[in-house]
């Protein structure tokens, strides 16, 4: 996770299907193995009718109206589907009281559907704000100890290979430094490619991680590890006795009216208007449609799907208050250094990242199969959530310009000045 002096909107993923290579993420190397899989087992099946070249693609581009609003924004999503090869993009942007959805490219490469303003698509690690977020309104509540060990609420659930639940608290694993070993590290891709939309139960993912010897003593480190995020999950569970899921919504998603955010269990689809999810297996090869996906493979780590719209409204509402007391809204905010060039920054479950005009930015980046993802805002009211409908086998341009669309998102109106580092 160290590529890239900006916003990396690919950085951390829920999974990842792509080959390895000098710039890929730790996610992308968790499951390498995948990609070549992909191929032999579904990726070379695809027609070759089936893929959007670049130049289908800008003849299918489309936005939301045909003003000149956001220039620069626009081009951005123009380069996102035809130079950079996704098949359609979205940006919400969100000022105050104004907002606007600009789209381009298709939502589906056989019917060439352009891309719609409200289309709802998986968000992949953008799933762990809201975790972390009902974590932390439990302490508030006095129900659960952010520097407690895990064990107090999970009893010898972490342990085994140097993992020890008695010396890792729920600090550090909203925080990503308990060294609990990613589970994606050891999740056979076979098994994946196998059958998609098989169930996934948490615990068993939680067990396959902790087969391996953490990858450093607790607290002394910082490394990305969805497994945290399961076993957060867990506890929601344990504490409340309800789901993860039941809990977001309860206490997140009714509250502040996000009609087009939801927390599926087993269920593969994705209601509601939204574009179909594609991969691309190789440099050259055609994409392969993998809309259809069973989220448990993710589970509290990345299984929730939004809008971007809806993303937005979360951001504002939780940097604002309106989701977390001030002082767990400040423990939340108080982040370490990731080891990123551009002095990124990870608090619990939200991350930080400064901008080209000089502000900070917070939010979260995703990817899960067929879709990646990005949200950011800042502290006085400016939103950005961006979208492209490929995922993995996006180029390393489709993750930096969707960087750059958020960023100028965010900055439009105002004068640039040397990044925070």
């Amino acid at each position: 996770m160290t590529r890239r002096p900006k916003y990396d909107a690919r950085r951390r993923t829920m999974t990842a299907l792509t080959t390895e290579d000098a710039h890929m993420t730790r996610y992308q190397r968790a499951l390498g193995g995948l990609l070549a899989l992909v191929a032999v087992a579904g990726g070379t099946a695809c027609a070759r009718g089936d893929d959007t070249s670049a130049w289908q693609n800008a003849a299918q581009a489309t936005t939301d109206d045909a003003t000149a609003d956001h220039p620069p924004l626009r081009a951005l999503l123009h380069r996102l589907t035809t130079k950079d090869g996704g098949p359609g993009a979205l940006i919400a942007l969100q000022r105050g009281p104004g907002g606007a959805v600009l789209t381009s490219g298709v939502a589906d490469v056989k019917s060439h559907a352009p891309m719609r303003r409200d289309s709802r698509f998986r968000i992949g690690s953008m799933t762990k704000p809201f975790v972390a977020t009902v974590v932390l309104q439990l302490v508030g509540e006095g129900r659960v100890v952010l520097d407690a060990p895990v064990e107090r609420y999970l009893p010898g659930v972490v342990r085994g290979h140097g993992n020890d639940g008695r010396r890792i608290t729920i600090r550090q694993l909203l925080q990503h430094t308990s060294g609990i070993p990613d589970y994606l590290d050891y999740l056979k891709p076979e098994v994946v490619l196998n059958d998609p939309l098989a169930h996934y139960d948490s615990r068993d993912l939680v067990k396959l991680a902790l087969a391996h010897p953490p990858a450093f003593e607790s607290g002394t480190n910082w490394a990305y590890s969805n497994t945290g995020y399961l076993l957060a999950g867990m506890l929601i569970e344990r504490v409340t006795g309800h789901p993860y899921g039941d809990e977001i919504r309860r206490r997140v998603i009714k509250p502040l009216g996000l009609r087009q955010t939801s927390v599926p269990v087993d269920g593969s689809e994705i209601r509601g208007p939204h574009p179909r999810g594609y991969a691309r297996p190789g440099k050259d090869a055609p994409l392969k449609d993998i809309t259809a996906l069973n989220p448990t493979l993710a589970g509290p780590s990345g299984s929730m799907i939004s809008s971007g719209a809806d993303f937005n409204r979360f951001l504002d509402a939780l940097l604002r208050g309106k989701l977390l007391a001030p002082t767990q809204l400040h423990e939340m905010m108080r982040t370490r250094p990731t080891g990123n060039p551009d002095g990124g920054a990870y608090g619990l479950g939200l991350e930080s990242h400064p901008l080209p005009c000089g502000d900070l930015a917070w939010g979260h980046d995703g990817g899960i199969p067929g879709y990646q993802s990005t949200g950011a805002a800042t502290a006085d009211g400016r939103q950005a959530t961006a979208m492209v409908n490929l995922y993995p086998g996006g180029t390393n341009a489709q993750n930096d310009d969707m960087t750059s669309a958020v960023q100028t998102a965010l900055c439009e109106g105002r004068s640039s000045s040397p990044p925070l580092v």
